[in-house]
């Protein structure tokens, strides 16, 4: 177990090494197909800036699956998107297997929770995607409700090394009660520890516990993401995170199973791949907020980071390499 968040510049080169290059011998979907499972009648923001901040980051097509009365709303905030109405249908998912597996057999990655809201209804399709997803073997991302999902059920995540939590303080606080059955106390001296166990005890499924300092483990390897944000914490923050986690899975998985042992960079070897794409997403995340906010300060919102992504990028890797 390691923590290195001291360590930027091998950790910016080990990022860099797991993106898959470009070029014109490629065709449309290869450098990533990501599904975002979210948007309700209240939330329709928080899908489109997941949506958005995985296109951004250079995933090639980006699919959001919400509610019908979320459907519109986002389709008009970008025709880049493809919206499909399918999860308050008043059949169970089970029922509805045929299509979603149509729609599943297109995607690399999963992210759900982003605007998913707390209606029985949406809460029972998530969870009937994220068990689908898991069959398939793709990596999902869970985010903000899609937590309380799993906070009720944590068996489907159980032992399932592609799916990655993305709690908050008091996200991982009811997470850790849920799972760990006993009482939580967040203590700086602790936090580290905490994450791993709490990933341990999932079955190292990889965490990234988001705080003052970002902390990531699969229960067997740890990395701090301390890198300075913006003092500014205006919504969307965390979607931008979830949406850049849903590429960086992608890649990271891919490298891994298209890449021989013998002839990986040395330095992505040495971390596992759900481990490297949380700390990409950290970082590219944080570095999106400072930027944004150096620029906008106080009115800083979602939609400035978004647009900071590819500034990002360039500066963390684009000179790493």
């Amino acid at each position: 177990m390691a923590t290195a968040s001291r360590d930027l510049d091998l950790l910016r080169h080990m990022i860099r090494a797991i993106v898959p290059p470009m070029g014109s011998h490629l065709h449309k979907g290869q450098a990533g197909r990501i599904a975002i499972v979210g948007g309700s009648k209240e939330y329709t923001g928080a899908p489109y800036y997941a949506a958005m901040s995985s296109l951004k980051l250079g995933a090639d097509l980006s699919y959001v699956f919400c509610s019908e009365a979320a459907a519109t709303p986002i389709k008009t905030y970008s025709p880049e998107l493809i919206v499909v109405p399918l999860l308050d249908s008043p059949s169970d998912v089970g029922e509805r297997r045929a299509t979603i597996d149509s729609w599943m057999s297109r995607i690399h990655a999963l992210v759900v929770g982003p605007g998913l809201g707390r209606h029985p209804d949406l809460l029972k399709s998530a969870a009937g995607m994220i068990g689908l997803a898991r069959e398939a073997d793709k990596p999902i991302v869970i985010d903000a409700d899609g937590l309380h999902v799993i906070g009720e059920t944590p068996a489907l995540v159980q032992d399932y090394e592609k799916a990655i939590l993305t709690p908050n303080a008091v996200e991982f606080a009811r997470l850790y009660e849920a799972v760990m059955e006993s009482p939580y106390r967040d203590d700086v001296a602790t936090r580290v520890e905490n994450v791993r166990r709490l990933s341990e005890r999932l079955g190292h499924v990889t965490i990234v516990r988001k705080g003052e300092e970002d902390v990531v483990s699969n229960g067997r390897q740890v990395l701090t993401c301390g890198i300075p944000g913006s003092i500014r914490r205006c919504g969307g923050q965390g979607d931008v995170l979830a949406g850049c986690l849903g590429t960086f899975v992608y890649w990271a998985n891919l490298y891994w199973s298209s890449t021989s042992p013998s002839s990986r960079d040395s330095l992505v070897q040495r971390y596992e791949p759900m481990v490297s794409a949380g700390y990409a997403g950290c970082t590219v995340t944080r570095t999106c907020s400072r930027r944004a906010f150096s620029r906008r300060r106080r009115s800083m919102t979602g939609p400035d980071l978004i647009a900071e992504i590819q500034g990002a990028y360039d500066a963390l890797f684009e000179e790493a390499t």
